[in-house]
Parts: C-alpha cells; structure tokens; sequence
C-alpha cells in the first residue's frame, strides 16, 4: 500500500499551485527569525523595565558595576545578545541564493537603441 504524503514534506506551493521560489521560502524564513528574536528582546526589556526601572521604596537602586541593574538587565544584555545573534545570523544561518545572471548592460544598449532610432541620423 502506498504511503501518504504529509504536507510538510512535500515543496511549499504558492496558491496557484506552482512551487515558491527558493529565494522567497529563505528571506520568509529569515524574517520570521528575525522577528521573533526581536519579539523575544522586547518582552524582555519591556519586563525588565516595568518590574525594575523605577525607584525603590528603599531609597537605593542595586547597582551593577557602578550601573543599575535594571539598566544592565534591560539594556545591556539584550544589546550584547543582539550583537551576538546578528552575527551567528549573517555568518551561519542567513541562505547565500543564487539569482541567476545580471543583464544591466543589456538595459542599457536596448534604450540606446531606441534613442538613436527615435532621433535619426545625425546628418539629416
């Protein structure tokens, strides 16, 4: 008996049912990441900030190498992180596509064509 295909293995189709472009299934994957990763950093901040960033009832802010703790915690830390991420980001994960040949130049001849037809010989 033939074994079903789940949807998950087969390749990702756009609507019209032609298969996405690997370049496009890439950057969606990227972004995804990125933005999650950046939804992470700011619930983290943002509790951070709410739960520390304010005076104490005490009267002194803990403080963390001469910095307070709420400003280490949440700002700090998730900026060396950041840092960190980006560059496993760009060096590790980040897809190198292929997008096939560049035709600037033919751009170029094609307009130069049509304007010297457009204008004519230059000694009429």
């Amino acid at each position: 008996m033939p074994r079903a295909t789940s949807p998950s293995s087969s390749p990702q189709q756009s609507p019209d049912g032609r298969p996405d472009d690997p370049v496009y299934l890439h950057a969606r994957r990227e972004a995804i990441v990125i933005l999650s990763v950046w939804t992470i950093a700011l619930v983290w901040s943002l509790t951070v900030y709410l739960g520390w960033g304010h005076a104490p009832l005490e009267g002194h802010t803990v403080l963390w190498w001469g910095i307070p703790r709420w400003v280490v915690l949440g700002i700090a830390l998730p900026w060396i992180v950041a840092d960190l991420f980006a560059a496993w980001f760009c060096f590790f994960f980040m897809a190198d596509d292929d997008l096939g040949e560049a035709h600037e130049g033919l751009d170029l001849d094609e307009e130069n064509r049509q304007r010297s037809r457009h204008e004519g010989p230059a000694d009429a």
